[in-house]
């Protein structure tokens, strides 16, 4: 199995800690490899807002020197974990959020790929606003049409994972052990409805409002997705 890992900090702090369990588990669960992409180094230059994937291939990026080989890992793997911390407002760090956004046109309404249909991800976060954090992740992953989509949000109050109780730190170990095994195990099964749904509005509204000669239509009509359903 290869897992697609995002750092989505610099900061080698909780979050990292528990992510190197979390993937530690799952190494144990056996023939587990990992590509690793530490944000923002892996992605430096910010989304300009450009467009140009949204109006052609996602290659037109002013920065596919550093999407393209996220994008190829991405499509290559079996799974995929983001791993943040939450920052202000209970908001993931703007390297998340870049990355995301150079990565839009991968959404169902713009030229999503059916290898996308067959992964499951995990959102691991901590901090006091984590789950809140975790959640416009979640949101985007399944737009990309990804199958199944877990999460675990810790909240730790302290900023140094030592500082924890030891009941408490054993817990937090023993919950992130579980769930890399369970995510190991899980089934790729049947998209979410939401994602089913979408596809079929944006089949709907292509061939009705975009029409052929323009993208995303002649994308579409290339992958035959107005024939079969990528999923």
């Amino acid at each position: 199995m290869t897992i697609v890992v995002f750092h989505g900090s610099p900061r080698k702090g909780n979050t990292r800690l528990a992510t190197e369990i979390f993937m530690d588990a799952l190494q144990a669960c056996g023939g587990v490899h990992f590509i690793e992409f530490q944000l923002p180094g892996a992605l430096p230059g910010f989304c300009t807002g450009c467009t140009l994937c949204l109006g052609g291939k996602g290659e037109k990026c002013p920065h596919a020197q550093y999407t393209g080989p996220i994008v190829d890992a991405l499509i290559e793997a079996d799974a995929l974990v983001f791993a943040i911390p939450h920052y202000g407002a209970c908001s993931m760090p703007g390297a998340m959020k870049n990355l995301l956004d150079h990565l839009a046109f991968l959404e169902l309404n713009v030229a999503p790929r059916a290898e996308m249909f067959r992964k499951k991800a995990f959102v691991l976060t901590t901090g006091a606003g984590s789950a809140a954090a975790a959640k416009p992740i979640k949101t985007f992953l399944k737009h990309w049409g990804v199958n199944r989509v877990y999460s675990l949000s810790f909240r730790m109050f302290t900023d140094k994972w030592g500082k924890m109780p030891k009941k408490k730190r054993a817990r937090c170990e023993r919950s992130l052990c579980r769930a890399a095994r369970k995510f190991y195990e899980a089934p790729v099964g049947r998209p979410y409805l939401s994602s089913a749904v979408h596809y079929h509005m944006t089949k709907f509204i292509l061939k009705k409002y975009v029409g052929p000669g323009n993208y995303p239509y002649e994308d579409w009509k290339e992958k035959r997705y107005f024939e079969k359903r990528p999923f």
